[in-house]
């Protein structure tokens, strides 16, 4: 007969470091806040015995906690975060590029960014509040004018920093962590330098981290109302996770780690329902139809309504108009597309000619000539409008009969054309030679002159659509979709948003495709602006863009200008740094000059937070690994709800963590320290749950060492660094010991 195995409670040895729960003879530990039946009772009991009794103020503050602790939380979040917020008055970092934006906003001027309006909409917004005319420009280093109250405009930014501290402190609570634990996050969360300073100005990452750290806590509502499916509370959380989701996506597009970590969640979560063979197939249809409305959406509606606002406001001509098509530019106020440019196309006109796809530029030549190929003069496609940009449409060499001094000859579909580059006067051309950067295409340059040239200057216009008029008979000005073929070699005009290296200027490469798709818009080209003083005026900008159709291109083109912000080899770009600086936090970044005459700003963080969340990271796997060998061995260590906290409370921070960390580690695009801000987040998660996780069941004299240990190294590194926060003044010599590493560039 095999011996009676001890009874060991749940969790109980399992070894060092791992969560060791000594159990006494006469009375057992409990594991959790919910004790399992049926030793609960005399556990509480006994419990109730042996506590000491509450004075009538503890037990106030007991009651209280939940309400006093964010408050004073939030309190010292105010004063860390709004502190001498306005003692330097010079545009610091990117408040050159966002604060710009907003000024668009308060000018109604079109313009272009590679992230979704909805942030610098908001900057917008504080700068109306704070009696701004939009009039500043805005540049680096520059001094703020009496009439700029960036002070309120920063304030107001610092706002979404502060709002972070008590959605931080909720968010722990609603993912099960004891006390001690949840007042560890919060504290992570105010004490990390780096968020302190980035919230100080005009700036987005404050907004971005504060619709990251709304929409766990949203999610961490709703996973906690899951046995609750259809109350009203119940939808409340779903459809503010949504609503979460739809904000910080509109704010940057780093949002999306976020959203797809509650896709993940949502679908384990409705994998778990179709697993529950109990469960009405009309009850699982209600779940999925629900979470479809909710998480995709809202979302998608929150995100399409932003892009509405921003092409509603944003109503007049401006520096971003060449990202977007023709006809929606012929719409803006004061532009001159279109504006009084004669409809129809005839020999002689000069003209701008604009690619069709999204992101798509202006075609467009200059001097410069290839490297390699045929060294002639290139042709790429510019989102800026210069005069490099005009071009002749001229008949063919064979057409013998043109007159230019007779009446015009209008172009129509099936034309055979020669394009004549205004500024150097050479023919648009193609030839058997590989493109530069798309191999399997022909490249396109020009040649030649008006009487030197051959027939592969010419091009057979193909006529794709037209939206105001069925007569293909005329090419008109906007309206007119066509495409240009290769007669010779039967290629397409072709500009496929792939950006040449720094001796193309990094423009657009334009190509010969020999690939014959008439539905690739990168293919389709319309007249923009035009000019023939044989032909009468119009107004073809009488015809709307779709909104579906501007929302789309503008997308496209955001994600395109966002690829192309590689690093460039030529240049040194001291504030750039690499993925794996960040977790150890081997790198800073200077916000401003480092003048004594200047009040000084250094992004970095909190060291315990940064090598301590870090390693979290690597702990909460070794314990994972644990757990999994003790399970396989046949040990059953853990309890349902300690499996559900380590899942929920532990897992999907780190997955968070991962989602928002690794797109950086592949991404070809230059990367700066605040691109890891998000993920810290996930991080301090994990450690929180870490801390809650080893000292839950320990004594309560070592809780409190423990903790208290903790949040004294966490605030008093928090304030040793605290001057990178709140502004250097005087000379660097005096902050050379918070010069701990040679990358720490505090001083020098």
């Amino acid at each position: 007969m095999a011996p009676k195995k001890p009874v060991v409670a749940s969790g109980a040895d399992v070894g060092d470091g791992v969560r060791r729960r000594p159990v006494a003879a006469a009375q057992a530990v409990p594991v959790t806040a919910a004790p399992t039946a049926p030793t609960a009772p005399t556990e509480v009991d006994n419990k109730k015995q042996l506590a000491p009794k509450k004075s009538s103020v503890l037990n106030f503050l007991d009651a209280w906690e939940v309400v006093l602790a964010p408050l004073l939380l939030t309190a010292l979040a105010i004063f860390t975060r709004l502190w001498k917020i306005g003692i330097s008055n010079i545009v610091t970092w990117d408040e050159a590029h966002f604060g710009k934006f907003g000024s668009h906003y308060i000018k109604h001027e079109y313009y272009f960014d590679v992230h979704p309006p909805l942030g610098k909409m908001l900057v917008g917004l504080s700068g109306v509040l704070a009696g701004y005319n939009g009039s500043f420009e805005f540049k680096s280093g520059e001094k703020y004018p009496e009439d700029v109250d960036y002070t309120f405009m920063r304030a107001f930014n610092a706002g979404f920093g502060i709002a972070c501290i008590p959605m931080a402190y909720f968010t722990a609570r609603e993912l099960k962590l004891s006390r001690p634990a949840v007042w560890l996050v919060t504290l992570m969360v105010l004490c990390e330098n780096s968020y302190t300073t980035i919230s100080r100005f005009i700036l987005l990452d404050s907004m971005l981290l504060c619709g990251t750290v709304a929409t766990v806590y949203c999610w961490a509502k709703f996973h906690n109302q899951r046995y609750n499916s259809f109350e009203p509370e119940w939808f409340l959380w779903l459809f503010m996770t949504g609503l979460s989701i739809g904000c910080v996506c509109s704010v940057k597009l780093v949002g999306l780690f976020v959203t797809a970590l509650v896709g993940l969640y949502t679908v384990e979560d409705l994998w778990r329902k179709f697993g529950d063979t109990k469960m009405p197939v009309v009850t699982l249809g209600a779940h999925v139809v629900t979470r479809v409305v909710g998480l995709i959406v809202i979302p998608l509606l929150v995100y399409m309504l932003s892009f509405a606002l921003h092409f509603a406001i944003l109503d007049r001509t401006g520096p971003g108009d060449a990202q977007m098509s023709s006809l929606f530019q012929a719409n803006l106020k004061g532009t001159s597309v279109g504006r009084d440019s004669p409809l129809e196309i005839a020999y002689g006109s000069r003209a701008t000619i604009k690619n069709m796809g999204y992101g798509g530029g202006l075609l467009h030549s200059h001097v410069q000539t290839y490297p390699e190929g045929s060294h002639q003069q290139q042709v790429t496609c510019y989102h800026h409008k210069d005069s490099n940009n005009d071009w002749f449409f001229y008949p063919s060499r064979d057409d013998e009969a043109y007159d230019s001094e007779a009446d015009p000859r209008f172009i129509a579909d099936g034309t055979t054309i020669r394009l004549i580059h205004a500024q150097t006067g050479r023919n648009l051309h193609s030839h058997d030679i590989a493109a530069p950067m798309s191999k399997s295409d022909k490249e396109v340059s020009c040649y030649g002159n008006l009487t030197v040239g051959d027939a592969k200057d010419h091009w057979k216009v193909e006529v794709v659509r037209d939206a105001a008029s069925r007569d293909r008979s005329r090419i008109r000005t906007l309206t007119t979709a066509f495409r240009l073929k290769h007669p010779v070699m039967g290629c397409y005009l072709r500009a496929g948003n792939k950006n040449l290296p720094q001796w193309g200027f990094k423009q657009i490469e334009v190509t010969c495709t020999k690939t014959n798709n008439p539905r690739d818009t990168y293919t389709h080209w319309n007249v923009e602006a035009h000019w023939n003083d044989k032909l009468p005026p119009s107004d073809p900008g009488v015809y709307k863009s779709p909104f579906f159709h501007d929302f789309i291109h503008l997308n496209v083109a955001m994600m395109t200008s966002n690829n192309a912000l590689v690093p460039d080899p030529d240049k040194q770009d001291d504030l750039a740094s690499k993925w794996w600086q960040w977790p150890i936090l081997d790198v800073g970044l200077r916000m401003c000059s480092w003048d004594d005459s200047v009040v000084k700003y250094f992004l970095l963080g909190n060291p315990f937070v940064y090598w301590g969340s870090t390693a979290a990271l690597g702990v909460f796997g070794l314990v994972a690994a644990w757990y999994i060998l003790r399970w396989q061995r046949g040990f059953g260590d853990l309890n349902t709800t300690e499996l559900d906290q380590i899942h929920y409370a532990g897992l999907y921070p780190v997955v968070g963590w991962f989602l928002h960390y690794l797109p950086f580690v592949v991404m070809a695009r230059v990367t700066y320290v605040h691109h890891y801000y998000p993920a810290l987040y996930f991080a301090i998660l994990t450690f929180g749950f870490l801390a809650d996780w080893f000292l839950r069941n320990r004594k309560r004299v070592v809780q409190y060492a423990a903790y208290g240990l903790l949040y004294t190294v966490i605030i008093g590194l928090y304030i040793y660094f605290i001057p990178i926060c709140f502004g250097m003044t005087g000379p660097n010599k005096q902050y050379r010991y918070m010069k701990w590493f040679e990358k720490w560039r505090v001083t020098d």
